[in-house]
């Protein structure tokens, strides 16, 4: 309405304006016809302020009807929805309601119970404190009668359960031990054995490698040859790997089969010697070294079997026996273990009445399953009994090189003869890789640790140091203390010492009854 007031306004303005300047310019002949031009103009711009007045009436009209459609439907919507959270929360409201009454409920039992439970409480302490009573007059008693406090009863009952728990703990570890011996598997421990034997790192740094020595530094590079041809003909035809680093004027051999590394080693001497070098020349003198070594296999093995005076060997056997004069065992050599053995076993039968020959029949072979265990798996001394067996030895022979490491047991006295006699070779002072110093030392450890415990009489150290026998004094210690004093013992041993294999620790209680006739 506004607008159209003020169009009609300016049209007036517009027309009066016009109308002056008419008056102003034109005659007054012609003022009537300005004058009826005026009202024209004047009656247009009516006109035309009506239309623009419906025309904004109208749209005035559409925008009250579109804001009042939508404020009825956001209405509508705002309804809905309030509708909705009238009926969530009546329900709230209701579930409110219920668990209101509910704790109501719980609240009358628990005061119900609350009741019931101090009743009982209060019997309760009646009753303890009658029993307290009871208890109390029953320990005067017992002290009255016993004529002991309750507190030294208490430590005579704690001493004897003590006792008692230890008695049984040793019977335990007795029970057990006897088992594992029953039980444990042979066959693994000796392959674990055997394993770290054979491989153990010292043993292999020093006893699976030998050196060369050369004239001068050229002669490595005629060795390694044009494009590398001479050092892998080596290496094909020995079946032994070459090391060839910066150690000057040295050729490192390496390789786990001892008599494959000696012809490796004496054909590149001879080689070198020759000074002729190429692959020709090389599998020429490692087939003639080869056979060169197979009969100093064969003497030796002979030379063995002469001096230790056995006879009717067979040769296969007398060719295995020699290939040990090539095998070492702890640094020690095992031909000239398996000769020792051979001997000591003989002195032995000899003592005891039995067969000598056949003694140190069994003492020469024992071993010789060390010859192809490289070659085949499994125990050496199973393999040298399958070997002995295999070349027609007596049964007696065969039984004593398969249980002188109790991979079986032992059934005759010439298998313990050998075991006897393989302890005594391998555990001799200086026989194996071991100084002197150490291996007193280590003695004096051992007979110091047994000597710390408490009703420890003597102790005596064994068999090179694989054992250790204690004796014990039967007033302070008892057959189950005697148990556990020996895996203490043991115990200590394991924490304190170092020293390959293991310790045997033997406790030794007796008792003797001395009296003299006057």
């Amino acid at each position: 309405m506004v607008t159209t007031v003020l169009y009609v306004l300016v049209g007036l303005l517009a027309g009066i304006g016009i109308g002056v300047i008419v008056h102003k310019r034109y005659t007054s002949g012609r003022l009537s016809a300005a004058a009826q031009e005026c009202k024209s103009m004047v009656e247009n711009a009516r006109r035309e302020a009506e239309s623009i007045k419906k025309e904004a009436l109208l749209q005035a009209k559409d925008t009250l009807f579109q804001m009042k459609a939508d404020f009825d439907k956001e209405t509508r919507e705002r309804k809905k929805e309030l509708q909705t959270l009238e009926k969530r929360l009546i329900q709230k409201e209701e579930n409110l309601d219920k668990k209101a009454e509910n704790l109501e409920n719980r609240e009358t039992n628990l005061g119900r119970r609350e009741k019931a439970l101090l009743q009982q409480e209060k019997l309760i302490e009646k009753k303890e404190h009658e029993l307290n009573e009871l208890l109390e007059k029953q320990r005067v008693q017992l002290e009255s009668i016993a004529g002991i406090s309750a507190q030294e009863a208490k430590e005579m009952l704690v001493r004897a359960m003590e006792n008692e728990a230890r008695h049984e703990a040793a019977k335990l570890m007795k029970r057990i031990e006897m088992e594992a011996k029953e039980n444990a598997d042979k066959k693994a421990k000796n392959i674990l054995a055997l394993a770290i034997k054979r491989y153990a790192g010292d043993y292999v740094a020093e006893k699976t490698v030998s050196v060369v020595n050369l004239p001068n530094e050229e002669m490595k590079g005629r060795i390694i040859g044009r494009e590398g041809r001479n050092i892998r003909a080596i290496e094909a035809s020995t079946g032994i790997d070459l090391i060839i680093d910066d150690t000057p004027e040295a050729v490192i051999l390496s390789g786990f089969n001892p008599i494959r590394r000696e012809v490796a080693r004496l054909s590149l001497e001879r080689l070198i010697s020759d000074g002729r070098i190429h692959p020709a020349r090389i599998e020429e003198i490692v087939e003639k070294v080869s056979k060169e070594i197979e009969v100093a296999i064969k003497e030796a093995g002979e030379q063995a079997a002469f001096d230790v005076g056995v006879h009717g060997i067979h040769p296969e056997l007398i060719r295995l026996l020699g290939k040990l004069k090539y095998r070492t065992s702890y640094a020690q050599n095992v031909l000239q273990h398996s000769i020792e053995v051979a001997f000591l076993c003989g002195i032995m039968a000899a003592e005891l009445g039995l067969n000598e020959k056949v003694a140190k029949r069994a003492g020469l072979l024992h071993d010789i399953g060390k010859a192809v265990d490289h070659e085949v798996e499994g125990p050496h001394a199973l393999i040298g009994a399958e070997l002995a067996k295999k070349y027609e030895e007596s049964p007696e022979v065969v039984h004593a090189i398969a249980a002188h490491h109790e991979d079986i047991s032992p059934e005759t006295v010439l298998a313990i003869l050998i075991q006897a006699a393989d302890a005594l070779s391998g555990a001799r002072p200086g026989a194996r890789k071991e100084l002197l110093e150490a291996y007193v030392k280590r003695l004096e450890d051992l007979e110091r640790i047994a000597r710390s415990f408490d009703g420890v009489s003597k102790s005596y150290a064994m068999q090179a140091g694989r054992e250790l026998r204690i004796i014990v004094e039967s007033d302070k210690i008892s057959d189950t203390q005697a148990v556990l004093l020996s895996h203490d013992i043991a115990k200590k041993i394991e924490n304190e010492l170092s020293y390959p294999g293991q310790i045997k620790v033997t406790v030794i209680r007796e008792t003797r009854a001395v009296e003299y006739a006057k």
